[in-house]
C-alpha cells in the first residue's frame, strides 16, 4: 500500500471513534444532536484531527449520503478571491438535498487564504447561513481575521498524548499483523510529537522496510538522528572534546546522511535533558538560535554545527 493509505483506512467515522481531545467530541456530539451546528474554526497542528472532526460531522449529520452535503476545499491550494466567489458561493447558495438541515463547507487549511478572499468569505457566510455552515481548518489562527473569528465557534486541538497515539498505533499494528518494539513505538512517539498521521504514515514506511518496526528502523525511514547519538555529541563538545564531537558529527551528516536543520532540532530537544546549570542551558540554546540562523540563510550545515560545538566548550 502507498503511504497515507493507511491514514485514510483507519480515519475514524463517527465522533465516538476519534482520538483524544473529549472535550471537543463532546461539545461537537452536542451540535450534531441537536443539528444546530454553527460555523467553526477548528485550530491546532497537523495531524490531530481536524479534517477528520469535520468528516465524522458529516458521516453523522447525512449517513451513507454525506458526500452530496459536503464539500472539501483545500485553501493552499486554491487560495483566491475567485475560489469563495464561485466554488463556495456556487456550493452555498443550492439549496441542500433530502431532510438535511443544511449543507458543510470545509475549508482545509483556511490560515492560506488571502486578506481578499476572506474579505469576501465573511460575506458569502453571512448570506448563506440558512442552508450552510462553514468549516474553518487552521494551523495558526491568528491568520484568520477577526470579522471569520467572531462568526466561528472555536475549538483548539492540541497535539495527541503519546499514550493515546501509542494505543491507536498498536491496535493498527495487530490488525495489519505487523510486529513493533517497544522502542520503535517510542522511537516514533519521539520523532512525531503526536503528530498522528505522522506516527501512522511512519509506521506504515517501516513495516514496509523489514519484518518488525524497531527503533533502528524507524530512525532509518525517518531520516533522523538517533537521540543517543547527538547527545553523546553534545556532552564531547561540553567536556571540550571537540575532536571527539567533530567525528561524531561528521558521522550523522555525512554517513547517516542526516541534514543539518534535523540536526540543530534534535539538538534542542536534547539540551533540555543535560544534568547543567539552567543558565548554561539558556546560553546554549541561544548559540543554536544563531547556528540555526545562519544555516538558514545559506551557511555551509558542517561549518555552522562545528562552530557551535566549539562554542559549547568555552559557554
Amino acid at each position: 500500500m502507498g503511504l497515507e493509505i493507511w491514514s485514510e483506512k483507519y480515519r475514524p467515522k463517527k465522533l465516538d471513534e476519534i482520538v483524544g481531545h473529549k472535550e471537543i467530541v463532546s461539545r461537537l456530539k452536542g451540535f450534531v444532536k441537536e443539528k444546530g451546528v454553527p460555523h467553526m474554526l477548528f485550530a491546532g497542528p497537523a495531524g490531530t484531527g481536524k479534517t477528520t472532526a469535520a468528516l465524522c460531522i458529516a458521516h453523522e449529520l447525512y449517513g451513507d449520503g454525506w458526500k452530496a452535503s459536503y464539500l472539501e476545499l483545500n485553501a493552499s491550494d486554491a487560495r483566491g478571491i475567485d475560489v469563495i466567489r464561485n466554488q463556495v458561493k456556487d456550493f452555498a447558495r443550492t439549496r441542500t438535498i433530502g431532510n438535511a438541515p443544511f449543507k458543510i463547507i470545509l475549508l482545509d487549511e483556511a490560515d492560506a487564504l488571502t486578506p481578499e478572499a476572506q474579505q469576501a468569505l465573511r460575506r458569502t457566510m453571512e448570506n448563506y447561513t440558512n442552508t450552510t455552515r462553514f468549516i474553518l481548518s487552521a494551523n495558526y489562527s491568528s491568520r484568520i481575521i477577526d470579522p471569520i473569528q467572531s462568526r466561528c465557534a472555536v475549538f483548539r486541538f492540541s497535539r495527541l498524548k503519546a499514550g493515546e497515539a501509542k494505543e491507536m498505533l498498536e491496535h493498527i499494528s495487530k490488525t495489519e499483523g505487523v510486529r513493533i518494539s517497544t522502542e520503535g513505538l517510542d522511537a516514533i512517539m519521539h520523532i512525531t510529537e503526536g503528530d498522528m498521521r505522522r506516527s501512522i504514515n511512519l509506521l506504515q514506511a517501516c513495516a514496509v522496510h523489514g519484518k518488525e518496526v524497531t527503533d533502528e528502523s524507524v530512525y532509518a525511514v525517518a531520516a533522523q538522528a538517533r537521540p543517543e547519538d547527538v547527545k553523546e555529541m553534545v556532552m564531547f563538545a561540553v567536556e571540550r572534546n571537540f575532536q571527539d564531537a567533530r567525528k561524531k558529527l561528521y558521522d550523522i551528516l555525512v554517513n547517516q546522511g542526516i541534514s543539518g536543520e534535523d540536526v540543530v532540532k534534535e539538538i534542542h530537544r536534547t539540551i533540555y535533558g543535560l544534568t547543567v546549570e539552567e543558565a548554561k542551558k539558556l546560553r546554549m540554546i541561544e548559540a543554536l538560535g544563531d547556528c540555526e540562523f545562519r544555516i538558514d540563510s545559506g551557511g555551509d550545515q558542517m561549518i555552522q554545527l562545528e562552530a557551535y560545538l566549539a562554542k559549547l566548550g568555552v559557554l
